[in-house]
């Protein structure tokens, strides 16, 4: 056990530091660190030496975090399910006149910024697929996403 004790000592706050940098978020990456090195205890047999250990452990971190993500994500589309079947006519009619402003905002934005905006969020492309598509590079379109969102 002492030797376990003494892995947590030299990584944790690597590791903690490494899902800060994923998530942005103190208590989540404290959480998931204890997750990461709950994990590693788990599974230290598998760990053969091939790479660095604090390596070893980002990686379960960022399995971790991962599955938390999908977690978050399966929540929400409850939620979403939820309230789709419980929402009232006047909810429905609220939710449909938003929608329809939305669409008219982004019939209004000038080109590159609307197709920018649609592949992003309808199409659910990457940065760097919508930089492929236009002819340009990931940082343009992320720019350019940025300024679009100032439009909106």
């Amino acid at each position: 056990m002492g030797e376990l004790d003494e892995i947590y000592s030299n990584y944790a706050e690597e590791v903690f530091k490494y899902l800060m940098c994923l998530c942005h978020n103190a208590d989540l990456s404290e959480e998931l660190t204890q997750e990461t090195f709950y994990q590693a205890v788990k599974s230290i047999d598998r760990f053969n030496g091939e790479c660095k250990m604090s390596v070893w452990l980002c990686q379960i971190a960022k399995h971790s975090y991962f599955k938390h993500l999908e977690r978050i994500n399966k929540q929400q589309r409850h939620m979403l399910q939820y309230d789709t079947l419980h929402t009232s006519p006047e909810e429905s009619l609220i939710h449909s006149e938003d929608k329809i402003a939305l669409y008219r905002i982004i019939h209004l934005l000038e080109e590159p910024y609307k197709e920018v905006f649609l592949l992003r969020t309808l199409g659910d492309l990457s940065f760097k697929e919508i930089g492929e598509i236009q002819l340009r590079n990931e940082n343009w379109a992320r720019v350019t996403q940025e300024k679009t969102s100032c439009h909106l």
